[in-house]
């Protein structure tokens, strides 16, 4: 078979995209010269249940059509399921650049117009207060997204871009969470409006200055290879004196910041909003980000009744976050009800285990040894780092035991992974402050990891974030109606 030689010019514009829109022109392209075109309209498939799918949406058009509103809520409360019929099936999003099966993207399409159409119109018998406490039951049923930013240092500038490509196309997950430098981001995520995420991108507009060398002779002391204070200042400068509390307040997002112990007795935390609402974010950052060894342990700093800043449980010290608990994904579905995970993944010892589409690594008969021996090296080091942390008498050894255990013991992706690919030149960066060259070249090798993504996290995510944007809308008619309520009712008593 002669292939098109279209292809490889198209596939050339792919890889040379400097945005969204040129890259999805080439895919698009690409899908019609490959065939995926008529893949995608031929609904039938042995990958999802499409029977169910197709007897849902006919059901919520025929509702819509005849105003039939009492049966439309019941249909949307008792139907919405995340990933119903497996329509979410990563495989469904692999044969295509663009998209997915025509079926699952207009059931999609018809929700969130149901949902839209429920909360923006008058509905008969449907209060206000009634829709308001209709889509929170139903938000809390179905589920929403986050976004997890992994550690990985001065590769971390690599999360900047994925956070540009999901906002761009309105994905931008509510739930933020943060390990290390992923934890510093996510801070400065934090304190930004929708409106003001251009200017955050900007990398001029931010103190870059993170890291200053100390010494080994400091590390041996205690200190650290590199001055925490010029790292204090960077976080300072970049995410403000806010507290979890106040910046959930200026910007809606619900930012959560994991953290590991020093101590014995003491477990990791994940600190956010409802867990640490007085905490000062940068603290929380600066203690994420204090990989043991290159900076010491942080003492978190929290703001009192007046305002002022004082430490927070003097006695307790807390160190990088991505030691114990990377991706926190167990701590956010308790708190978020979080359903769907999209990681952003730069720790260096993590990219080798994950595959091209930034996955663990299935097994199949070409990856076979491959795959043992890494499953070998991880079985057999996990055995010996329990070992060791347990039973080891040194309490130094006996801490970077648990640490090295837990580090072999997590799980590094999401249901979404976004991953780089490092050449050798990127590990330069590690642990050096980034110019705003790299910090630029780290946001367009982001933002082209997450463009192949963004047909999946869109099917997975568009009804949560309709779900959202009713509960919000509805909360402001509800203030706004008890406004009017309490101002007409004191005019008599002024008068």
């Amino acid at each position: 078979m002669i292939k098109d030689p279209r292809i490889n010019r198209f596939r050339k514009q792919l890889a040379d995209a400097q945005n969204y829109e040129q890259w999805k022109a080439a895919a698009l392209e690409l899908d019609y010269l490959e065939g995926n075109v008529e893949w995608k309209e031929d609904f039938t498939s042995d990958l999802y249940h499409y029977e169910l799918i197709y007897d849902r949406l006919c059901n919520l058009k025929q509702y819509r059509q005849q105003n039939d509103f009492e049966r439309l809520k019941r249909a949307l409360r008792e139907g919405l399921h995340h990933d119903l019929g497996n329509m979410g099936n990563p495989a469904l999003y692999t044969r295509s650049r663009v998209g997915t099966k025509h079926l699952v993207e207009e059931y999609i399409t018809q929700v969130c117009e149901s949902l839209d159409y429920l909360c923006d119109h008058p509905v008969p018998n449907f209060s206000v207060h009634d829709k308001l406490q209709f889509f929170r039951d139903t938000l809390t049923s179905f589920g929403r997204p986050a976004l997890l930013l992994s550690g990985g240092a001065g590769l971390g500038m690599f999360h900047f871009g994925v956070i540009k490509a999901l906002w761009e196309k309105g994905l931008l997950p509510q739930v933020i969470a943060g390990s290390s430098v992923g934890a510093i981001i996510a801070g400065i995520l934090g304190v930004h409006t929708d409106a003001e995420i251009p200017e955050m991108l900007v990398p001029e507009n931010h103190n870059l200055n993170a890291w200053k060398w100390r010494g080994l002779f400091s590390a041996i002391r205690g200190d650290g290879l590199m001055d925490q204070n010029t790292l204090k200042q960077c976080l300072r400068d970049n995410i403000g004196e806010y507290t979890f509390e106040e910046a959930y307040q200026r910007t809606g997002r619900s930012v959560n910041i994991s953290v590991s112990p020093v101590q014995t007795h003491q477990k990791a935390r994940l600190l956010s909003g409802y867990t640490s609402p007085y905490l000062m974010m940068w603290s929380a950052a600066l203690a994420s980000a204090a990989v043991p060894g290159v900076f010491p342990p942080v003492t978190l700093m929290k703001k009192d009744l007046n305002g002022n800043t004082l430490p927070y449980m003097p006695r307790l010290k807390f160190v990088d976050g991505s030691v114990v608990s990377d991706l926190p994904v167990d701590r956010l579905m308790h708190l978020y009800d979080v359903n769907f995970t999209i990681v952003s993944q730069t720790n260096p010892h993590v990219i080798p285990f994950l595959n091209a589409k930034g996955q663990d690594e299935k097994l199949s008969l070409l990856n076979l040894p491959s795959h043992l021996l890494k499953a070998e090296v991880a079985f057999h080091g996990q055995g010996v780092f329990d070992f060791l942390r347990k039973r080891v008498k040194p309490e130094l050894l006996r801490q970077v035991s648990g640490q090295m255990y837990t580090i072999m013991a997590q799980r590094y992706s999401g249901d979404v992974t976004i991953a780089p690919n490092y050449s050798l030149r990127h590990y330069r960066h590690i642990l050096s402050s980034p110019t705003p060259e790299y910090v630029r070249e780290m946001i367009l090798q982001g933002e082209k990891s997450t463009w192949p993504k963004i047909s999946m996290i869109r099917s997975h995510a568009r009804i949560s974030k309709t779900l959202e944007r009713c509960v919000r809308s509805l909360k402001s008619q509800s203030r706004r109606a008890a406004e009017l309520k309490l101002v007409s009712s004191g005019t008599p008593a002024r008068h």
